[in-house]
């Protein structure tokens, strides 16, 4: 049963599926547990225990569904009482969670369960910072591909529970033409034209660095056209003759973008701007274990 909480927020779209989650938490056991727990089993087995985790700092939260299968996977009679859900606002001192049952599994899956809602949160709180700097401006932002090896989903997951939109989640997803693509296809106006004949029907998004190659994308029909590393004011242009073509394609900024240029960017008028630092340059929450022996 759920504590009082902050409603979820109406972007967050459904949760991770419970199967990858599984795999997940399992692969992260195995490289803590090895042949065993030997710390825990100084622990008698019979031991009870009432523990919860606390927020030492406000944060965005992300990540209960991995913390709920730590600990279910290491024994079922854990109960866990959630007092906030992924995407709620966290303040200081904060209750997360309530726990309750034997004290080795509990001592055992701790620092898995506080990984991955540390990582997770830290993700989410980092979108949510670029989200709350672009409000009122209309423009979106966007996770990228550069998230840790085998937590891309669920870093994805967690850039949505932050406010953020995800850009694609593989190599599979949307076509995006990058420098040496156009080297190797000839032409921007060559790529998309086979990027349309191999794979009808996925959105096709084009990298430029100039403002004559943002019009050979505009030619070429993209769905998308990435401005890498533009000025303020070729952005601005960029806009300006997107607009005056009637074009319908969308304009995405990348590159040098942080906290103290996002506003700045989001100002230009372009629709998203995406941001490797949310998923790459992670910074974890700090949570904490408190516990509490049951006689």
């Amino acid at each position: 049963m759920h504590g009082r909480h902050v409603a979820r927020p109406a972007f967050l779209k459904e949760r991770v599926d419970s199967e990858l989650i599984a795999r997940q938490v399992a692969a992260a056991l195995a490289e803590d547990l090895g042949a065993g727990d030997v710390t825990a089993a100084l622990v008698p087995a019979t031991q009870q225990v009432r523990a919860q985790i606390v927020a030492r700092e406000p944060a965005v939260l992300c990540g209960t569904d991995w913390a709920d299968a730590t600990f279910k996977q290491l024994d079922a009679a854990i109960r866990l009482e959630w007092m906030v859900q992924d995407g709620d606002r966290l303040a200081a001192d904060m209750p997360v969670v309530r726990l309750s049952g034997p004290a080795r599994p509990i001592l055992t899956g701790e620092r898995t369960a506080l990984n991955f809602l540390q990582t997770l949160s830290g993700t989410a709180t980092a979108a949510s910072r670029y989200v709350e700097a672009v409000a009122g401006t209309g423009c979106k932002i966007l996770d990228t591909r550069k998230t840790l090896p085998g937590l891309r989903i669920a870093q994805k997951y967690a850039a949505r529970c932050g406010g953020a939109q995800n850009h694609r989640l593989g190599l599979y997803d949307m076509v995006l033409i990058k420098e040496n693509h156009i080297i190797a296809a000839g032409s921007i106006g060559g790529a998309v034209a086979t990027a349309r004949r191999l794979s009808p029907g996925i959105p096709i998004e084009v990298e430029v660095e100039s403002l004559a190659e943002f019009d050979q994308a505009c030619d070429a029909g993209a769905d998308v056209i990435m401005l890498d590393e533009l000025s303020l004011e070729d952005m601005r242009e960029a806009v300006k003759r997107n607009r005056s073509r009637g074009s319908k394609a969308k304009l995405e900024a990348s590159g040098s973008v942080n906290m103290k240029t996002v506003r700045e960017i989001a100002l230009t008028g372009v629709d998203l701007i995406s941001i490797g630092g949310i998923t790459k340059h992670v910074q974890a929450v700090d949570l904490s274990m408190r516990l509490e022996f049951v006689k």
